[in-house]
């Protein structure tokens, strides 16, 4: 779905940590009193256990444009880099150098970079506060003043996440606990004991475009009691969970408190509390960066602050590194790789816009070079998670025709179609599921990420989940957010999970399932 653009509020960005402060380093220098630094550079320990942490480097080049970038700091507590991304990390005695990739190196006055990694520490894990890019001094922000907490006390998988802080429900017989740990077999979802899994459940929009407006992170609650209300409605296994490419990573525009580790941590969390209720999370790609101002535009921003076409390769490859890295230890997490494709609004042809869908590159009408489908499940596989990856097809992830033609190469064999639907779509009735869809679910298996009706009413969303029913497929509503009409279709009116007329067909229906 497509929420309304607001107006981005402009701030510089800053990454708050929270490990000691250490000594300049001479061998690193620092810049002169009153100069202004070629670059800046914030740091953050954004978790630490006990011998191990994680750690996320944000760059902003002050100076002029380069091609290709070498970032340089030394650790004063014996710390040791023990893997990066969105870099190539290595190290000598105690200095670190960070060189850029072939996707990442071009970095303009004014542009930003971020780049993370894992590592080990004992006594003091003091930070660095002396950085060079391309041999010129950096400024530092965000350095702080108290040591981080040593939790967990035994390190968590790679990347490290939150543990859980309520256990998973009693596993239904003869399949997983909740959330089930899943793969695809045939056209089917299963666990790891090979049951079918169907999922139910919500959209939870707010995530995608809050931190871009200057409006925080999340819109409404998302703590434990706000994920108790979701689940009281009876059958909701699964939350969607839209993130913004520019506040993951960081990007300047984007205010401190918001974007880069803060953000991440935030989603970190909010996806890890999702799981510790049992409840299957879909992390999915929303907004992203990139000039697009031909047919069916959004906003003519280049930041992440509407819908577009296809993502921007130079920034959705490392967004899905890093996210992919971030939650590839848990198979009970889903990925969506971009919510609502719309290449063929730019294209002259139904091919080429199925072209630029699977392959990227330089797509007619789009003026970035693009992220293609297949581009971004490179990202993730290359990083070995094997986690369950959704594509939604043409039309705002509506027209499912060309999928099958052009699905991409999967070395895991975990790939499943995503579908949009609602009441004023082109495929918004039988005839057309029937023979668009039905193919498809019959290859792979078919979620409907998103569906929804404008009336305020429930009657062709009651329809559509008989449809998919019949066939076995998984859906979720938009959206757990109280809104109203005019701002889309909203299933509550209160985030206890009072319904709305419209919310009140989904509760119901999943009600009636048992």
């Amino acid at each position: 779905m497509r929420r309304p653009t607001r107006t981005a509020a402009l701030s510089i960005a800053a990454v708050t940590t929270a490990a000691a402060a250490a000594a300049l380093l001479p061998a690193l220098g620092a810049t002169a009193s009153g100069a202004v630094a070629s670059c800046t550079v914030t740091y953050a320990v954004t978790n630490q256990w006990t011998g191990g942490f994680q750690g996320n480097v944000v760059v902003a080049n002050n100076g002029a444009p380069t091609t290709s970038w070498d970032l340089a700091f030394a650790f004063t507590g014996g710390q040791k880099v023990t893997q990066g991304w969105n870099g190539t990390w290595t190290q000598s005695g105690s200095t670190v150098h960070v060189a850029s990739m072939s996707y990442n190196g071009a970095l303009p006055t004014g542009g930003s970079v971020s780049t993370g990694f894992l590592g080990s520490w004992s006594g003091t894990n003091t930070v660095p506060t002396a950085f060079t890019l391309n041999g010129a001094a950096c400024s530092v922000t965000g350095v702080p003043t108290e040591p981080p907490p040593t939790t967990p006390t035994t390190p968590p998988t790679t990347p490290p996440t939150t543990p859980p802080t309520t256990p998973p429900t009693t596993p239904p017989p003869g399949g997983d606990s909740a959330p089930p740990k899943l793969h695809v077999a045939g056209n089917k979802l299963v666990d790891s004991t090979g049951k079918q899994v169907v999922l139910h459940g919500v959209n939870r929009s707010g995530t995608e475009f809050a931190c871009a407006q200057g409006n925080g992170i999340f819109d409404g609650p998302v703590d434990d009691a706000a994920i108790d209300a979701i689940t009281s409605w009876k059958g909701v296994t699964a939350v969607r969970v839209p993130l913004n490419e520019d506040c993951w990573e960081g990007l300047s525009y984007v205010p401190a408190a918001d974007g880069g580790a803060n953000y991440v941590a935030a989603i970190t969390g909010w996806v890890n509390r999702l799981v510790a209720h049992g409840i299957t999370p879909i992390v999915e790609l929303h907004w992203s960066h990139g000039t697009y101002t031909g047919n069916s535009a959004g906003c003519t921003d280049v930041n992440a602050t509407c819908q577009k076409p296809m993502p921007d390769a130079q920034y959705a490859i490392p967004f899905w590194t890093s996210v992919a890295n971030a939650f590839k230890s848990n198979t009970s997490i889903v990925f969506d790789l971009f919510n609502e494709p719309y290449p063929d609004r730019a294209t002259s042809t139904t091919e080429q816009a199925w072209s630029c869908w699977r392959d990227g590159g330089s797509c007619p009408g789009i003026g970035y070079q693009v992220a293609g489908m297949q581009d971004m499940l490179d990202a993730v596989r290359g990083t070995g998670a094997r986690n369950v990856v959704l594509l939604g097809g043409l039309a705002y992830s509506n027209d499912l025709t060309g999928w099958v033609a052009h699905e991409p190469t999967d070395p895991t064999g975990n790939l499943a179609a995503a579908v949009h639907v609602y009441n004023f779509n082109t495929c918004a009735n039988t005839s057309c599921w029937d023979s668009q869809l039905a193919p498809v679910a019959a290859r792979v298996p078919l979620v409907a990420g998103e569906m929804g009706e404008n009336t305020c009413g429930h009657s062709f969303v009651d329809g559509f989940m008989n449809w998919l029913d019949a066939h076995q497929l998984s859906y979720l509503g938009w959206t757990w957010n109280t809104w109203d009409c005019s701002s889309g279709p909203s299933l509550i009116s209160g985030y206890d999970g009072t319904p709305t007329a419209y919310g009140l067909g989904l509760k119901n229906h999943l009600a009636s399932l048992g």
